[in-house]
């Protein structure tokens, strides 16, 4: 069985993570399987918005942790080199999500804890059901966090406030994610499917190249001085500018109806 499901319909491609029976523990296959998927998806003009979710009852319960008991038995410089390497084959995905030139939602039931939490928000907008649940429970394993969750939980939610969620490792509703910022949208669980789909569906039918031009955008102004980001916005709004949806978009409005914009 793959550790991953792919379907792609109407400009949206939709990532399952498939391990129902391990609450979609992040197991070395459905990494590898994740980080092509994304590649491939990249590369995919045809792709216009991305959704990542979790078969079953859960988004993600962290990394395959059962996986790891085999690892401890090992000396601390073998554990150290192992998960060493573990962990830098986590980043291309990370990576691939940061440069991802459509959007990405994550639409999440149920748990997500560890590594779940990390890519959860390495996604650019995060949905929910009322049922899920969020902890970033590194430290209940005696670790630190990962996944990028260290960069991006910080700016999500402020320095106070992640320090409280990465140093208790608490579990939070979906209701306090988003009162803190965390993420975007709670919804009734029974709506999950179709809230998400909405969503993505308004995201694939929009200017898709200035959607991703905003995005780069927008993350690339996290670390960027005030003058190199004026000179990337207007490179950027030229680029957007010189598509064929900017003359849709333009020519939509004065005739004062509703623009229709492609991929590309």
């Amino acid at each position: 069985m793959s550790h991953l499901e792919i379907s792609q319909e109407n400009g949206i491609a939709t990532l399952t993570m498939n391990r129902p029976e391990a609450r979609n523990a992040l197991s070395m296959e459905m990494r590898s399987q994740l980080n092509d998927a994304l590649h491939d998806i990249e590369r995919d003009a045809s792709v216009r918005c991305v959704v990542l979710q979790g078969s079953g009852d859960h988004f993600m319960a962290g990394g395959d942790v059962k996986g790891m008991g085999e690892s401890v038995k090992k000396s601390p410089e073998e554990i150290r080199k192992e998960f060493l390497l573990r962990i830098h084959d986590l980043h291309p995905i990370m990576f691939a999500m940061r440069r991802m030139p459509k959007p990405i939602i994550a639409s999440c039931r149920g748990a997500a804890a560890g590594a779940g939490v990390s890519v959860a928000l390495a996604c650019d907008l995060i949905i929910a059901a009322e049922d899920a649940f969020f902890t970033l429970a590194y430290c209940k394993i005696g670790t630190s966090p990962d996944g990028s969750s260290s960069f991006h939980l910080p700016r999500a939610v402020g320095i106070k406030k992640a320090m409280e969620i990465a140093l208790l490792g608490d579990r939070f509703d979906a209701q306090t994610a988003k009162d803190m910022g965390m993420i975007n949208y709670v919804v009734p669980t029974s709506e999950l499917e179709s809230e998400t789909s909405k969503l993505a569906t308004r995201l694939a039918s929009g200017p898709t190249r200035a959607l991703g031009n905003t995005k780069a955008l927008l993350y690339r102004s996290l670390e960027s001085e005030f003058e190199s980001q004026l000179q990337a916005e207007a490179e950027y709004f030229s680029d957007s500018a010189s598509h064929a949806n900017f003359r849709e978009g333009v020519t939509a409005f004065i005739e004062k109806r509703n623009p229709v914009f492609t991929g590309g």
